[in-house]
């Protein structure tokens, strides 16, 4: 039996859940119980799971664990934006030669939430608006910003190159030296589609939230215990993000992150047309580590993900966030100085898994246990269709694009502690050093 010794234990100054009205959350688990598959995890990849599971077998019993509430997970945290297209975070761009396979896996992702939103009427603010991927100077826009064009030429994907001048019109900041317009992307409120899928699922899918998982046995039955209760199923999917490696996979190969973002207050009307009276938009920048991602929201709110850090404990302090809220309102105000006196509303901490080569950890880890956890940072789309293909493969369901998942290979070793932890802070002060002219 493998114990659980590290828990999700987020903050609750999530920004995107403040928005919402409250709820009342599914029970957690109470006493023993037996069903035909069990998924841990009901972030965007648990929930794709127990969704695809509980329509290709109806008369199964699913349940579902998470440990926290839905909206609060690390999926609920992100920056709310489902990409359909092959996405750089840091300098690599290793996605853009598995382009047709990233794109392929990452639109059946969007389709399968496109069509929950329209069928349960989902309030998440879905807005098929596309996204602009920035440069913050020249430098990188031909590093990072023409290289993608190439691709998507390739792909014969269509976009719009943008300068300065109209990527300012368009985003109310001359902060950018250009830009990249994508239409597919879709931007939503994470926390308001992570709350809608999961009270949408089918009738025998059966949710326990506030249930963390403290013990764990994946063997020929798998008998997975709570505080106040246990499952035995023989079946598994493991949805849990970096946590895998505390139920005994992926070890030595998963490296767990701090983000953080912070959302603004409302802009007033005036304040609105010092902007341009311009519509929603998001962007992403080259270089995730050293430049920032942002939002203009439909309520008209500025979101800023800025500070990503290694983070094994995924543990934040209310003290290190304060101090990320200042330098998220510096960072604000250098870009949009018309709007002076808009503060910072909400900021909060969402950690994300990362692999050495940017690669997910997908398919079976054990004879009756597969896995769908890291979504290198964007998770929406391809957590998605990581869980739904996840569930197939565990039902014996053919799909081509498990072979485009098997395609994107698996998460190499990294080295062992202490020597990772110096690794990988100095690999990431490089990359913030060699990139800064894209802060």
């Amino acid at each position: 039996m493998t114990q659980i010794t590290l828990l999700p234990k987020d903050d609750r100054t999530n920004g995107w859940s403040a928005l919402l009205p409250p709820r009342q959350p599914q029970p957690p688990l109470s006493g023993d119980i037996s069903t035909d598959v069990v998924v841990i995890g009901a972030g965007f990849a648990g929930i794709g799971a127990a969704r695809r599971l509980g329509e290709l077998r109806p008369n199964a019993r699913i349940v579902v664990f998470d440990a926290q509430q839905l909206g609060e997970n690390a999926s609920g945290r992100n920056s709310g934006f489902a990409i359909d297209l092959p996405h750089n975070v840091g300098s690599s761009l290793e996605e853009l030669a598995k382009g047709n396979a990233y794109m392929r896996l990452s639109r059946a992702g969007i389709s399968s939430l496109r069509e929950c939103v329209q069928r349960y009427g989902i309030n998440c603010d879905w807005s098929e608006v596309g996204k602009y991927h920035t440069a913050s100077s020249e430098r990188g826009a031909e590093e990072v910003l023409r290289p993608t064009i190439k691709e998507l030429e390739r792909l014969n994907e269509p976009y719009e190159w943008l300068g300065r001048e109209e990527t300012a019109k368009r985003l109310g900041t001359r902060h950018f030296a250009a830009s990249v317009y994508t239409p597919g992307t879709v931007l939503i409120n994470p926390a308001a589609l992570n709350r809608g899928l999961g009270e949408n699922l089918p009738e025998n899918v059966t949710l326990y939230e506030n249930s963390p998982v403290l013990e764990a046995d994946f063997g020929s039955t798998i008998t997975l215990r709570t505080a106040r209760g246990s499952v035995k199923a023989p079946k598994a999917i493991l949805a849990v993000n970096g946590l895998a490696m505390r139920f005994g996979f992926w070890k030595g190969k998963l490296l767990n992150f701090a983000a953080h973002a912070s959302l603004s207050r409302r802009l007033t009307e005036a304040e609105q047309a010092a902007l341009g009276n311009i519509a929603s938009w998001g962007s992403t920048p080259a270089n995730a580590f050293a430049g920032i991602t942002m939002r203009y929201t439909n309520d008209n709110r500025i979101l800023i993900r800025q500070n990503i850090h290694f983070c094994p404990g995924l543990r934040q302090s209310d003290e290190r966030r304060l101090k990320i809220r200042a330098e998220h309102q510096r960072l604000f105000d250098e870009r949009f100085p018309m709007l002076r006196g808009v503060t910072m509303e909400h900021t909060w901490t969402g950690f994300i898994c990362l692999s050495r080569n940017g690669t997910p950890g997908f398919g079976q880890v054990a004879p009756n246990v597969w896995s769908a956890v890291c979504q290198n940072a964007v998770g929406v789309a391809k957590g998605t269709i990581s869980g739904r293909l996840a569930a197939e493969m565990a039902l014996g369901e053919d799909n081509p694009l498990i072979a485009d998942m098997i395609s994107l290979a698996t998460p190499t070793p990294v080295p062992p502690r202490p020597f990772l932890d110096i690794g990988v802070r100095a690999r990431f002060a490089y990359e913030i050093f060699k990139n800064r002219h894209e802060a």
